[in-house]
């Protein structure tokens, strides 16, 4: 019996493509053991049990991005960490890790007990966590090309899909027309007027849906139609009629699938979830970061299913003004969604297959 340990926490873009991997994993391994490594304050405490997994807990190495007095704490917190994951180690044959706070201290116990690691980079820009445990490791992989550093010689795998956007995808790829257009009608709104699906994912943006408060009349009165992710704990607008607020979109291939034009940031699992099921979008990148999520979206830019606009730039007045080119971006724009992806989790089982077996 194998037993593996995914390591990759704090938000949906570390934690999303793990559960995948691990999905897949244990599709083609059913005798193996299968367990999260992850802490109580992240997304991860939340999305590994409900899919199914058992998670293991350790304690969250916080660093802050400015001096701090946090930052006086932090060596203690990581060597608390790195010494509960060592245990979890000794009970493990292989750490797969997909960055984020919890990845450091696995990388650096699998290091100490000399466990084999598989590494993925879902970002353009590699994370701090990631550079560092491909210090460790031959076996990595990445979502984009990476031009420097450890991570540039990784296997260009793509990133690890989600099973219902996977199903989608299979789906509507026997009419895509036909596909869009039941899926608005399933969302709840008119299969002829134009959609626009906004969200500015799970815990929602402050300053994309202030936008939509201030633009919503505009747009309501010009026969634009608006599904609205405003994030689980903002308080929800009034629903009226063409304009659907949810505090948190449980079927987010079907809302891909339907919107003429998808608003949001461009975090590594929008950009590919977008790519597979999208039409067109306009990326708001997150303003604070290294900036991977502008690096993220120029795929889908090269590709012309989406534009690239600063948080500051994005406003009510230049939303109802440049609405009619985007939809016309839109209706010009591939009708079909992208299989760049689909078929990432399989090859990270691969690699992960190699690294058992000692890189043979």
């Amino acid at each position: 019996m194998t037993r593996v340990l995914f390591a990759g926490g704090g938000t949906a873009g570390h934690v999303e493509p793990a559960i995948a991997v691990a999905r897949e994993w244990r599709a083609q391994h059913l005798d193996s053991e299968i367990a999260f490594i992850g802490t109580r304050e992240g997304l991860e405490s939340r999305l590994v049990p409900d899919a199914g997994f058992e998670i293991r807990y350790i304690t969250k190495v916080r660093i802050a991005r400015r001096l701090s007095p946090s930052l006086l704490i932090a060596p203690f917190s990581l060597l608390r960490s790195v010494a509960q994951s060592v245990s979890l180690m000794r009970k493990s044959d292989l750490v797969v890790g997909f960055g984020g706070y919890v990845s450091a201290p696995a990388y650096l116990a699998a290091a100490l007990t000399r466990t084999p690691v598989v590494i993925h980079e879902a970002n353009a820009r590699p994370g701090l966590a990631n550079r560092l445990g491909a210090l460790f490791t031959p076996h990595t992989a990445i979502t984009h090309s990476i031009d420097s550093g450890k991570l540039s010689d990784a296997l260009l795998a793509g990133l690890p899909l989600r099973e219902d956007v996977v199903s989608a995808y299979r789906s509507a790829s026997h009419d895509w027309s036909k596909a869009r257009s039941d899926a608005k009608r399933q969302l709840g709104f008119d299969s002829a007027k134009p959609l626009i699906f906004i969200f500015g994912g799970s815990q929602g943006s402050v300053a994309l849906n202030q936008v939509i408060a201030d633009s919503r009349s505009t747009l309501l009165a010009q026969g634009i139609q608006i599904l609205h992710g405003i994030g689980a704990r903002n308080e929800a607008p009034a629903e009226v009629e063409g304009y659907q607020p949810r505090g948190y979109i449980t079927d987010m291939a079907t809302a891909y699938l339907g919107a003429d034009l998808i608003i949001s940031r461009s975090g590594a699992v929008t950009c590919a979830e977008v790519n597979t099921l999208g039409r067109y979008a306009l990326f708001i990148p997150l303003p604070i970061g290294n900036g991977e999520q502008e690096l993220n979206a120029r795929d889908l830019v090269s590709q012309s299913r989406a534009e690239i606009l600063p948080q500051r730039e994005f406003t009510a007045s230049w939303l109802t003004t440049q609405l009619k080119r985007l939809l016309s971006q839109s209706s010009t724009a591939p009708i079909a969604g992208s299989d760049i992806d689909i078929n990432a989790a399989s090859k990270m089982v691969s690699l992960m297959e190699h690294a058992l077996h000692g890189g043979r």
